[in-house]
Formats: C-alpha cells, structure tokens, sequence
C-alpha cells in the first residue's frame, strides 16, 4: 500500500504562512509527479499546484499564482507548499496527490494524501 501523508496545516490569520509538507513512501515517487490540491467549505475539490519530477517545472492555479510555491525534496520524497499572504478563501483542506504526468485534473493522479486543515481567519 502507498501511502501520502501531509503535515503542517493549521489556524493562521490573514496575511501569515504556512508551509505544508507530503511525505511518500517509496523511492519510485522521486520519478512522480507531485501535486497539491484543497477543498474548500462547501465547494468542490481544485487543482492548487503541480511539479514536474525533476522540479523543473510547476503549475499553479490563478488564485494563488505569485503567493504559493511548490517545491520537492526527492531525497526525502517529500514536496512542500510555502503558502504567503494567505486570505480567508484560502480556507480549505489541503491534499497532495502523486502521477505520472504533470496535469492539473485530479483524475490524473492515482495516489493521494488523507488531507490536512488549513484555515484563515481574517
């Protein structure tokens, strides 16, 4: 069984950071794709970030282009979200998903985290 597991979600007030982190098991994830999407109260999931395997390339939604960045660490087969200038609509819970080709449709990737909470208070 693979398994994802995020960490360092949590409360932060309008205009704070966090950074959250997806640990994969398996040293095969250092050849995957790594992706990050959220779900909102009430809405349905979105695609929030991707990098490529080699980190070479990455893809953000426009709602967070510029204040989040997504970066790996295949040596520890983790990738990381750095979320700045956070705002309340960024309230969500946070999933990272791995697959084999960067894409930003959930669909496209077969393994994924259990979530993790952030929320924003203004």
């Amino acid at each position: 069984q693979v398994q994802l597991v995020e960490s360092g979600g949590g409360l932060v007030q309008a205009g704070g950071s966090l950074r959250l982190s997806c640990a994969a098991s398996g040293r095969a994830f250092s050849t995957y794709v790594r992706g990050w999407f959220r779900q909102p109260p009430g809405k349905e999931r979105e695609f929030v970030a991707a990098i490529s395997w080699s980190g070479d390339v990455a893809h953000y939604a426009d709602s967070v282009e510029g204040r989040f960045t997504i970066s790996r660490d295949n040596a520890k087969n983790t990738v990381y979200l750095q979320m700045n200038s956070l705002k309340p609509e960024d309230t969500a819970v946070y999933y990272c998903a791995a697959g084999r080709s960067l894409a930003t449709t959930q669909e496209l990737y077969p393994y994924w985290g259990q979530g993790t909470q952030v929320t924003v208070s203004s």
